[in-house]
């Protein structure tokens, strides 16, 4: 018998996460695929897709300028229910927290069409932090039917929200399949400092550190955003030999607080949003990273890069355990100060580069395709991930 699973997904880092498995699911000869896409990001969502060479089955194309959150849950609602008839797919993929996630979620469970929640257990504890994404993994968790955890804290979550172990799998998280795939691709960089740079530090390692920051969360538009940017301005003129490069996100309210304390710092990159490759490079060749970004927090461990996250709180506390991950908040003052203890402490950048990554080893994909099978169809029930490896 073939399974026919639908994947659905509509923003940039969901992409990321789900390319490895659908290209797993396509490699299955009991496995049909059918990939919808929502296009809640547009032009970042298309990049990975292209990169990764997958075609779409359905695109709703639901994004519009200034719609509100509850505008986009119903556009995915109605449109994945008009798909989910005309498909009749044994089973749908979503993946993380987003609108999409949640929307697309509902829209299954109301056709009794099972849900495999990838990335699932994922919790801050604060339901407004991050907004909308806390509520949304909650309430996917209540109708998911195959929990695919990353990690043995991710199913602790669940456990502890009385969803049976029978229903959770620990695969790994699937970001680290994409990251180790991205980072041996060659790449020209769309910005010519970047390339330049890129080529000074592959041939000369003595060209003065690298820090990437990114930011765009939701509950850090307005002061919180206008503490980042002065912080990164105090830090480019506080270290002649330290290069930043900050991809802005295009959500106006970023850029209106985070830019103007940045203009004539010359050793402040300041790119448009970059390709998934071309970001995956850079994050292989900074220093350090300050970041409000939930996969990055996964992604730089991997690579060995400390990260400093500008929250109070995160639904990945494992890297924080860790060591590899801190928790800095959005205070100017702070961020300046623990980005420069990196930079003036070896010993301080060397426990953090050194720490172990918790997130995965690069197989998660295929742990997911072996517990779809499982729970679905004919198979075995895969190994969590960590039960009998090392981590990566």
């Amino acid at each position: 018998m073939t399974l026919r699973i639908m994947t659905i997904y509509g923003t940039r880092p969901e992409a990321i996460k789900v390319a490895p498995v659908i290209k797993a699911i396509e490699k299955a000869s009991d496995l049909e695929s059918i990939v919808v896409v929502t296009g809640q990001h547009r032009e970042m969502l298309d990049q990975v897709n292209t990169m990764f060479g997958i075609i779409p089955d359905h695109d709703l194309n639901i994004m519009s300028a200034g719609q509100s959150l509850n505008g986009i849950v119903a556009k995915v609602i109605s449109g994945v229910d008009r798909i989910l008839e005309l498909e009749q797919p044994d089973a749908v993929i979503v993946q993380g927290d987003t609108s999409t996630v949640m929307g697309a979620a509902v829209a299954a469970f109301n056709r009794q069409v099972p849900v495999i929640h990838l990335e699932a257990g994922l919790r801050s504890g604060n339901i407004d932090s991050p907004f909308p994404e806390e509520a949304n993994r909650k309430l996917t968790s209540q109708i998911a039917k195959l929990h695919l955890a990353p990690t043995e804290t991710s199913k602790a979550n669940l456990v502890h929200e009385s969803i049976s172990e029978n229903d959770i799998v620990v695969t790994g998280n699937s970001v680290i399949d994409t990251l180790l795939y991205a980072t041996k691709l060659e790449v020209e960089f769309s910005d010519e400092r970047l390339q330049s740079l890129q080529k000074q530090r592959a041939v000369d390692g003595d060209t003065g550190r690298a820090l990437l920051v990114t930011a765009h969360r939701r509950e850090n538009l307005g002061d919180a955003m206008a503490e980042i940017g002065g912080a990164v301005a105090d830090l480019a003129r506080k270290y002649e030999d330290l290069t930043v490069i900050f991809p802005i996100h295009r959500n106006p309210k970023v850029r209106e607080a985070a830019l103007p304390p940045l203009q004539g710092l010359d050793n402040v990159i300041v790119t448009e949003p970059m390709a998934y490759a071309e970001f995956t490079k850079t994050l292989s060749t900074v220093d350090m990273v300050l970041t409000d970004s939930g996969g990055v927090q996964e992604e730089a461990p991997s690579l060995g890069k400390p990260v400093l996250v500008m929250r109070e709180n995160t639904e990945r506390p494992e890297a924080v355990v860790a060591g590899t991950v801190k928790l800095i908040g959005t205070h100017r003052q702070r961020i300046v100060d623990e980005v420069s203890m990196l930079l003036d402490s070896q010993e301080a950048y060397s426990a953090m580069a050194n720490a172990v990554n918790p997130y995965g080893d690069g197989k998660a994909a295929d742990r997911t395709v072996a517990a779809i099978r499982w729970r679905f169809g004919d198979g075995e029930r895969p190994t969590n991930f960590g039960a009998t490896e090392q981590h990566a």
